[in-house]
């Protein structure tokens, strides 16, 4: 059964009007496909009139949304053959964070993200999309795996933060994630780095250092989620939709501000609605950035790859 969020009622209330309709029609002989298609329209143009006006919070709504695909789920649609690689060599394997070789439309690539899960059981053996330290470890052991074979790097970024437990921190979360950063913008490889759901702090950035930063539509990408931004300036979860508009964490406010390089388009009312079609449109989106990146030299793509996080925050007065 189909989950609504709380601005999308209107549109619930008419999707159940056209389901009752279509039983109608399936019970009986009578005719009601003119008021049918009138209806599937009113629900089209709702759609539209909500989508096209979403505040900040609602994206972020939208990014978690529980129907909303996740890293695995991408890789299933866009890769032919996906081999999973285990593992940071050093103490175990992370469930939280995914990776290995893929094959993307006849190339060869290294993908990477953070997984969530779609049940109870799922969410704690994932860790609820949190990685601990090994799951960097395991991200950088992967990307020097594509470095040496000469495979392109995608990340999926989806994570409300890397995880803050006291054995964390013992295994040296901080180390691990600012380790990835430094060897990031060093990988001699096409890196293109996609936040698909939630791009929470630390815990997004550890596998967001690449040629090309991108999100979907309806994602965010901040230093602390709107409820933890609350609890700090207001000492309550209340403030988060204040919270979310004076952080201006939106895909579009990210673009404004030149943190990202593009905006990768969703299916009308969010990605959570058509998994096949928001996997065709980002498979199309890589495909045309490494085509571009492939065209550098591994120097040429260093040294842009620095300067393009160099130039951001920088104020002049």
């Amino acid at each position: 059964m189909r989950t609504y969020l709380d601005f999308e009622k209107p549109i619930a209330e008419l999707d159940n009007k056209l389901a009752d309709m279509r039983r109608l029609a399936e019970e009986s002989t009578i005719d009601v496909s003119a008021a049918t298609a009138a209806l599937e329209s009113g629900i089209a143009k709702l759609r539209q009139e909500i989508f096209d006006n979403l505040t900040r919070w609602q994206r972020v709504q939208l990014s978690r949304h529980p129907d909303r695909p996740y890293t695995y789920e991408y890789i299933q649609l866009m890769c032919d053959e996906f081999i999973e690689l285990h593992g940071d060599r050093q103490v175990r394997d992370d469930p939280a964070m995914i990776g290995g070789f893929a094959n993307l439309n006849g190339q060869g690539i290294m993908i990477i993200g953070q997984q969530k899960g779609r049940n109870t059981k799922q969410r704690q053996h994932r860790n609820f999309g949190m990685p601990n330290p090994e799951g960097y470890r395991k991200a950088l052991r992967l990307m020097k795996l594509a470095e040496k074979f000469n495979k392109p790097i995608i990340t999926l970024i989806d994570t409300p933060g890397a995880f803050p437990g006291l054995e964390a921190e013992e295994r040296g979360q901080g180390e691990a994630i600012a380790r990835n950063l430094k060897e990031m913008f060093m990988l001699k490889v096409p890196v293109i780095c996609i936040v698909i759901g939630e791009g929470a702090s630390g815990g997004a950035l550890g596998i967001a250092i690449g040629d090309r930063v991108m999100m979907l539509e309806n994602t965010w990408y901040s230093v602390i989620s709107p409820e933890n931004c609350s609890t700090i300036l207001w000492r309550s979860w209340d403030y988060k939709e204040q919270a979310a508009d004076a952080m201006k964490l939106t895909a579009r406010d990210m673009k404004a501000n030149k943190l990202i390089d593009e905006i990768v388009p969703e299916p009308l009312g969010g990605a959570h609605l058509d998994h096949v079609g928001m996997a065709a449109i980002l498979k199309g989106v890589i495909l045309d950035h490494l085509g571009q990146l492939s065209q550098l030299s591994p120097e040429e793509r260093i040294n842009q790859r620095i300067d393009k996080f160099c130039d951001m925050g920088v104020v002049v007065e």
